[in-house]
């Protein structure tokens, strides 16, 4: 199963609707999808008391805990966020934060040594952004990396474009959909074969 994670305010927007091409082409593979709309879920912010550090289980009682089973469950991960001064969005940001429990659980629990991933699933990120700056995308792809390493998935490929702000503005350049498409198509079949993700 793959997991697809909506992290824009926007139901229709241009990460939604790069995300929703790669779903396409995912599903075109053979792979079964599992979209999650970030903005329909309860979650709350990290409160830091660190009460995960019992069994690497977050105490507080709210969407997070079925969504995080989920992720850890999935054999790859799709995430569309658009860039909200230069990282991602709120949306977003609160389910990373979240995943502080899976950390906890995998380097101070289980004593993983740090940066090693075992038999590493795929993670794709989808990103979209108003301004062309060189260094727009710098900080959401390395807090995506992390954030994907605390369930055993490795960053496999980004899909970045500039100079879209309004939520149409995707529909002006059919390639981006497209790469879009044919990578949910390749996640699918890195699943099938069974391929693991070295990079």
């Amino acid at each position: 199963m793959i997991v697809a994670l909506y992290g824009s305010p926007r139901r229709r927007g241009n990460t939604a609707r790069l995300l929703q091409a790669a779903v396409e082409g995912a599903r075109q593979g053979g792979a079964e999808v599992r979209e999650i709309v970030l903005r329909d879920l309860k979650i709350n912010p990290c409160l830091e008391i660190y009460a995960c550090r019992r069994e690497g289980i977050c105490v507080q009682r709210d969407d997070f805990r079925r969504l995080a089973d989920t992720l850890l469950k999935a054999d790859a991960t799709m995430l569309a966020s658009p860039i909200f001064f230069y990282t991602v969005s709120a949306q977003v940001k609160l389910m990373m934060d979240r995943c502080q429990s899976l950390w906890v659980k995998k380097y101070w629990l289980e004593k993983k040594p740090l940066g090693r991933l075992d038999n590493a699933r795929p993670g794709l990120f989808l990103s979209a952004g108003a301004s062309r700056g060189r260094q727009l995308f710098a900080g959401a792809e390395m807090s995506v990396r992390y954030f994907f390493d605390t369930f055993d998935t490795r960053l496999w490929k980004t899909l970045a474009y500039r100079g879209l702000d309004e939520a149409d503005d995707i529909l002006q350049h059919p390639e981006y959909l497209e790469e879009a498409r044919t990578a949910g198509l390749t996640l699918a079949g890195m699943i099938k074969t069974g391929e693991q993700c070295e990079s």
